[in-house]
């Protein structure tokens, strides 16, 4: 596609975002299905409904631009769900696993943040002001999701993950003075 102006751009810029988009709408069932954490299973979830609004409100805008957004392969996001399937492949604790599920959608949303940012400041100045607005509602979706995520990892799965850590350094600790008793009894033979 030959961009020659603006308006091109953006539409670049959308047929990126819905193609993320509709990637995220197949995979959010599945880590929603992978994860342990009850808060993160209802905020993975949650965030799935409102991505299916987010490609609704894609193709209103597409409608308003009369533009097929359809075609283009976000490698960005194929790249980043990737990641993201690869923590669910690793073995750890369930809290480990899940704080890596967090880890890697944080990366999606800031991602998703960033382009519709950019997208959106792309339509203030071609004063385009439903797209501005429905970009608008995605993004403030989008940051919100963001914040939850921070609440449920920070909140809950953070401190599981630290408290098994925790459990297996007292363990060692009380291992050490039997270690020391043991060492002590067979250097006396």
């Amino acid at each position: 596609m030959k961009l020659t102006s603006l308006t091109d751009l953006l539409v670049d810029q959308l047929k990126d975002l819905y193609s993320a988009e509709s990637q995220l709408v197949k995979a959010l069932p599945k880590m929603a299905k992978k994860v342990t954490n009850p808060a993160l299973k209802e905020a993975i979830t949650q965030h799935l409904e409102e991505t299916r609004g987010h490609v609704e409100r894609l193709q209103e805008i597409a409608q308003i631009l009369d533009a097929r957004l359809s075609g283009q392969k976000c490698k960005a996001m194929e790249g980043l769900i990737e990641e993201g399937s690869e923590v669910l492949e690793k073995d750890g604790t369930p809290a480990l696993l899940d704080a890596g599920v967090v880890a890697a959608a944080q990366r999606v949303e800031h991602y998703e943040m960033a382009a519709y940012g950019t997208a959106r400041t792309m339509a203030q100045l071609l004063e385009l002001d439903d797209v501005v607005e429905l970009l608008q509602q995605t993004l403030d979706e989008e940051k919100a999701a963001d914040e939850k995520l921070t609440e449920v990892v920070e909140g809950e799965i953070y401190p599981q993950a630290l408290g098994g850590e925790e459990d297996g350094e007292e363990e060692e600790e009380e291992a050490a003075p039997r270690n020391a008793k043991r060492a002590k009894s067979t250097t006396r033979r």
